[in-house]
């Protein structure tokens, strides 16, 4: 089970309930003003991600259990918390008592110390051949100056750890540009004045160091236009570090549903982001080889350049970052909200997997809400405006106000339905999402890079099919289209919309 309540404003002490939950992984409830103290969070031994920053929790922070495995930064930004995980010791006043010690533990004291002295003396004479160590290699500490950097960019040419510790006042706190479940983000200027996204894992040792380095290296080899690009990292006893294009307008939930929203986002702008991350998708399930699988496509996932460009990043590296070896089997991949129903069911992901949660972005690019707000399904909610043929009643203000044609918007609400089929062989591929979000580009902002087009209506046989792709293909002049058989119901347009999206196969 995951809690993420974190940016909420809630106040008053953490509900002593959730210590008894046995079966909660995940709890982060950052960014609030919660008082009180974490005592009670320490009976849930299931627990492998926490996050308490930033609120106004006191008294001392726990040793036992499992709160050993928290990063300090989990407890930061609460005055009141003491322990030697936040540098700031707890002071605890003991009456004074007069202390007698007997004749016979005195002897006791003197007879142990002896036993310790001649160990020392004989460990001392023993030859001491050491086993060689393998430079570079990861299954146990190393005892070097430095961490290792491994450098895949060139844009880190001539940098070392040293480096970037000294750029990063050894990762400050006001260095710090985003918490996610996994990690911390710190941003950090080069040498050549290009900054970069260090990423801070808190488990402090992935499953497999030796594998997970292995999947670094096939994900720093990926280059796409819309993937984040991964440039370095560094692995070692002194923290994991993997280091990322820095990408200048944050992620898409930010400007979607963070506390201060920088840029109203139109409805051309929210059409191109949804085309560069299903582009992404389609690189990684298509062309890439082998496959890969993102298992975690959600807006916090997707980041935004000085253009507005997407980019997907966190790809290929999900299933390393189980933060327990012991929980391996029952870990869940994905954020609730998005994840396919059909996973929950089987454990199995797959790429319609990614289909599915990138559907429930579209839903939240064509709404502005949240995937779930206030335990509001919005996939449900969707689903329940479309029996009602009342969909377009959810639009976001922001794209009724920009965009000129709202049968795009309609088109794209029933993509994002067909993605969300409970049926992962009813969804499309993304090549197949790719193309239907590239026929409703307006033809002066459509990418370059994209080439594939729908067939023309003429080639399709059925007698109903080419009515509706006579409408599909005229979207910028609805006028043209002439079709009695047409319904006007959102239920019986979304079916059609499968047979065009079927018609599309590769």
């Amino acid at each position: 089970m995951d809690i993420d309540l974190s940016n909420n404003h809630l106040s008053g002490p953490i509900p002593q309930e959730l210590g008894q939950l046995q079966n909660l992984f995940l709890l982060r409830v950052e960014n609030n003003n919660l008082s009180g103290d974490v005592i009670s969070l320490i009976n849930c031994l299931s627990l492998t991600v926490l996050n308490v920053s930033y609120n106004n929790l006191a008294g001392n922070i726990p040793t036992g259990n499992n709160f050993s495995r928290f990063s300090p930064d989990s407890f930061i930004g609460n005055s009141g918390i003491c322990g030697y995980w936040v540098g700031s010791p707890c002071h605890v006043s003991h009456p004074t008592e007069r202390v007698t010690i007997s004749k016979a533990a005195i002897l006791g004291i003197a007879l142990g110390a002896l036993v310790i002295l001649l160990m020392i003396l004989v460990a001392a004479c023993r030859p001491h051949n050491p086993t060689p160590f393998l430079e570079g290699s990861l299954d146990k500490p190393v005892n070097y100056s430095s961490p290792k950097l491994v450098i895949l960019h060139m844009n880190m040419a001539l940098h070392v750890y040293d480096d970037i510790m000294r750029m990063t006042e050894n990762l400050s706190e006001k260095y710090v540009i985003g918490y996610g479940a996994s990690s911390t983000v710190y941003k950090c200027v080069l040498k050549n004045c290009k900054p970069v996204a260090i990423k801070r894992l808190y488990s402090q040792y992935p499953q497999c160091l030796k594998e997970f380095e292995t999947e670094l290296e096939t994900v720093g080899s990926i280059k796409h236009r819309n993937l984040v690009s991964l440039q370095g990292y560094s692995l070692s006893p002194s923290g994991n570090l993997l280091f990322y294009d820095y990408m200048e307008n944050g992620s898409l939930w930010d400007l979607l549903h963070g506390p201060t929203k920088k840029k109203k986002l139109d409805w051309d702008t929210r059409l191109r982001i949804a085309l560069g991350a299903a582009q992404g998708l389609a690189y990684l399930h298509h062309d890439c080889s082998p496959r890969i699988i993102h298992r975690d496509v959600k807006s916090s996932n997707i980041l935004l350049d000085k253009d507005f460009e997407a980019h997907l990043t966190d790809f290929g590296i999900a299933k390393s970052l189980c933060t327990s070896k012991s929980h391996t089997s029952t870990y869940i991949m994905g954020t609730i909200g998005y994840i396919d129903p059909e996973y929950a069911r089987t454990s199995r992901l797959t790429e319609k997997s990614d289909v599915y949660s990138y559907g429930i972005v579209l839903l939240e690019l064509l709404t502005g809400r949240k995937a779930v707000d206030n335990e509001s399904n919005l996939h449900h909610l969707i689903l329940s405006k479309t029996a009602n043929n009342a969909v377009m009643d959810t639009v976001d203000p922001e794209i009724s106000a920009t965009c000129k044609d709202l049968g795009a918007v309609k088109k794209v609400f029933q993509l994002a339905l067909l993605c969300t089929k409970r049926q992962p062989s009813d969804r499309p591929t993304m090549h197949e999402v790719g193309r239907v979000l590239v026929s409703l580009m307006p033809s002066n902002t459509t990418p370059k890079q994209l080439t594939p087009t729908p067939p023309t209506p003429t080639t399709l046989p059925s007698a109903k099919v080419p009515c509706y792709m006579d409408e599909y293909a005229n979207l910028k002049t609805p006028h043209l289209v002439n079709c009695s058989s047409m319904s006007t119901s959102d239920a019986q347009l979304f079916l059609k919309f499968g047979e065009v999206i079927s018609q599309n196969s590769e």
